[in-house]
């Protein structure tokens, strides 16, 4: 990029990872205003945002040779883990089955996900020498936009925003219907949110926003900046774009909460049983699965009748979408749970649970693979969305 538009791209090092990789920033122009896109937030979604980054990177550079400019550097933060994508690169030659991602499957614990904030003290007091130059980098550029790129495996398109921007839901939804991608309508991820239209929903304040008042996305705020996290799915499910009333969400939320904390003692028992000279040393895999066989009735309390406090608030009409999601959640997670401790020690119990889980996954949600060009495409429109609707 740099060779074929010299003088418009620039390619630096900002930093280093934890293992030494080189945190590589591709800048775009040279104006005075800054939008910085952020690359592989998490270790198994970083493909994908590798790719949208360099789409980008490709067509504002040739408009930029062309002699269209609006005053806006684009900076393309490559992959901000470097350490957990190098984990996920055997899954990059496929198969592209479920089966395939979660046999080569990595993601980080969340004291280990560059995004997420110190919940008691400042930025300047993160752990992890990947958010410490993210921070930088938002404190120098001051960006008007900073885009996240992420990915679920089983889902729809959606995009969080730390405000509102009109405009945004639209264009979206009318991307995602070119590609035959479904829209994210009731998100676990964003389940109390305001949502101004399908597949958009705007970050509470930071004193509301949970885990979100402590990351990256929050970061940007004092400079006025807007934060946009971008998703796009692996694997289309029709449901998750379903608004119709469920027909018994009480009975279908018990039983998501109810497997959640079934499975997830399930794995770690298989964990306590397998001689450690297997298991061998402290690894990134290994203290991901400590951190989820220990969380399953904090993670469902949120949404399940069994678990919610009396004097919770309300929870919001349950759609078929909204259902969904957190069904698809509830699979998800003891499944990531058996998948990498799979690669920690492959004894029967545990590829049994895989293989038995991975097919339970697919026969529930009947999930379609979204071509990577797809994938790409629409991460990519999503972003010049929120860009064009906010800066133009």
């Amino acid at each position: 990029m740099t060779v074929r538009y010299p003088g418009i791209c620039r390619l630096e090092a900002v930093g280093r990872s934890r293992a030494g990789r080189p945190l590589l920033m591709l800048s775009v122009g040279q104006g005075p205003r800054n939008v910085l896109v952020v690359a592989g937030p998490h270790a198994n979604e970083a493909a994908v945002g590798g790719a949208t980054v360099l789409r980008l990177a490709e067509q504002i550079a040739a408009d930029r040779e062309r002699g269209a400019d609006d005053g806006t550097t684009w900076r393309f933060l490559l992959c901000i883990d470097p350490d957990g994508a190098a984990l996920n690169e055997p899954w990059l030659p496929g198969p592209y089955t479920l089966r395939g991602h979660y046999e080569h499957f990595f993601r980080p614990c969340s004291a280990e996900q560059p995004e997420w904030l110190p919940h008691d003290g400042g930025p300047g007091r993160a752990a992890l020498p990947e958010t410490r130059a993210l921070v930088a980098l938002l404190d120098e550029l001051r960006p008007v936009l900073q885009c996240s790129l992420h990915g679920i495996d089983v889902g729809g398109s959606f995009v969080q925003l730390t405000s509102d921007v009109p405009g945004v839901p639209e264009r979206i939804g009318k991307s995602a219907a070119e590609l035959d991608i479904p829209l994210e309508s009731g998100s676990s991820d964003a389940f109390q949110w305001p949502s101004p239209g399908p597949g958009v929903y705007v970050m509470p304040p930071a004193s509301e926003a949970g885990d979100g008042a402590h990351s990256t996305w929050a970061h940007a705020q004092r400079y006025d900046g807007v934060t946009a996290v971008v998703e796009v799915p692996m694997w289309a499910c029709d449901r998750s774009a379903d608004t119709t009333p469920h027909p018994d969400p009480d009975h279908a939320l018990r039983t998501a909460g109810a497997a959640l904390r079934r499975d997830l003692p399930t794995v770690a028992r298989v964990l306590e049983k397998i001689d450690p000279d297997l298991i061998g040393a402290d690894s990134p895999m290994l203290r991901t699965v400590r951190e989820l066989v220990g969380i399953g009735p904090q993670l469902s309390a949120e949404w399940d009748p069994a678990l919610r406090p009396a004097d919770a608030a309300p929870l919001p009409p349950m759609t078929t979408a909204r259902v969904t999601s957190i069904e698809v959640y509830a699979q998800r997670i003891p499944l990531r749970a058996a998948a990498m401790l799979r690669r920690i020690a492959a004894v029967p119990t545990v590829t049994h649970l895989v293989d038995q889980w991975c097919a339970a996954y697919e026969s529930a949600y009947h999930p379609r693979w979204v071509p990577v060009a797809d994938q790409v495409e629409q991460q990519a429109r999503s972003v010049m969305a929120v860009y064009e609707e906010l800066c133009t």
